[in-house]
């Protein structure tokens, strides 16, 4: 199967609603598979919360969303052979405007993020 990247979505999505994504990042740390395919291109990862409002600083919980969200990227991009920096978010609103991008930069060199 050949896939072109991970499309990020945040819980607030109005058309999450329990379903649309293949893994889902609680804010609490468990990473939960979806038990369909979702998309023949693209993985699609959900990260529980709402990043559709400005804030200056993340939670804890919050920070390890990202960095198991790195860690799955990377192990998505190595199994099914795209570039780990092949993020694109799910529409416009979604992840939220406010979705740390920046957080998520990925170095396959060193595996900096």
């Amino acid at each position: 199967m050949q896939y072109y990247g991970v499309v990020i979505h945040h819980s607030a999505c109005p058309s999450i609603n329990g379903k649309g994504f293949d893994f889902y990042i609680t804010r609490h740390g468990s990473i939960i598979p979806s038990p369909d395919q979702t998309d023949p291109h693209y993985v699609h990862i959900c990260l529980e919360g709402n990043f559709s409002e400005p804030r200056h600083m993340y939670t804890s919980e919050e920070k390890e969303q990202f960095f198991l969200l790195h860690k799955l990227v990377f192990r998505l991009a190595g199994t099914f052979r795209f570039q780990p920096d092949d993020l694109f978010p799910h529409t416009l609103s979604c992840p939220g405007s406010f979705f740390p991008w920046s957080q998520l930069v990925i170095s396959p060199e060193d595996r900096y993020h």
